[in-house]
């Protein structure tokens, strides 16, 4: 399941809540959310630390439960989906990227990229295509047999790219995905992820607390007090 042939929203969310007891306290971290994201567009989300930016990438990534409100992804509304049903879901439409890298220590870094595209059940040679591809493109040609501790954070980073668009998904989220990069990396990293999200049609949701890299993509939203401004 790749990017939907028409326009329809790749992401949908209808009043969309979660809320948190503390100490005898509810805190509202989500208060009422409504969002489309279209095939092909790029969304930054912006809001300081603590705004609920993460918690909001986890409820449209369908990581977490204890929402309220309507997530559709790809057209599918994932309230009414069983636990297995959701995960498939999330594999074949989606791809993730964090602010810390997760790339699994033990393999390189071609291998990261292929693994979840076997996981989709592509073919090894399949795999191992499209993984060259990215990291080609990527600036990382050279560097595909390297493990993550052999690379830099940068080169971890555009791994990490790479492994989020393997099997092409409909929408990406972005969670800081340059926040742990020096600013002239980060710059960098984030024209590369642009570039081949773009390329290949897919939409993106970033979240960022950097104004200056957030209006570089296509629609800029504020969360501000559980709200989208």
């Amino acid at each position: 399941m790749n990017q939907p042939a028409t326009n329809k929203p790749v992401a949908s969310l209808r009043n969309l809540r979660r809320s948190f007891s503390q100490g005898g306290e509810t805190i509202e971290v989500l208060r009422g959310i409504h969002l489309e994201i279209r095939p092909g567009e790029i969304v930054a989300l912006l809001g300081p630390s603590g705004s609920g930016k993460s918690t909001m990438l986890q409820a449209i990534g369908l990581l977490e439960g204890g929402f309220e409100g309507v997530i559709e992804i790809a057209g599918v509304d994932a309230s009414k989906l069983s636990g297995d049903a959701r995960t498939t879901l999330r594999r074949d439409s989606l791809g993730f990227v964090y602010q810390f890298h997760h790339l699994l220590p033990d393999f390189n870094a071609v291998e990261n990229v292929v693994l979840p595209q076997l996981v989709a059940g592509k073919t090894t040679a399949e795999a191992r295509a499209r993984a060259e591809e990215l990291l080609t493109a990527l600036g990382l040609g050279h560097r595909m047999e390297h493990r993550p501790s052999q690379l830099s954070g940068g080169e971890q980073q555009r791994v990490a790219v790479a492994r989020a668009l393997a099997n092409r998904p409909a929408l990406v989220l972005a969670d800081e995905p340059t926040g742990n990069l020096d600013e002239a990396t980060a710059d960098r990293v984030l024209e590369e992820f642009l570039k081949l999200v773009r390329g290949q049609g897919s939409a993106a949701l970033v979240a960022t607390h950097n104004e200056r890299l957030a209006f570089r993509m296509d629609r800029v939203l504020r969360l501000h007090e559980g709200m989208l401004e």
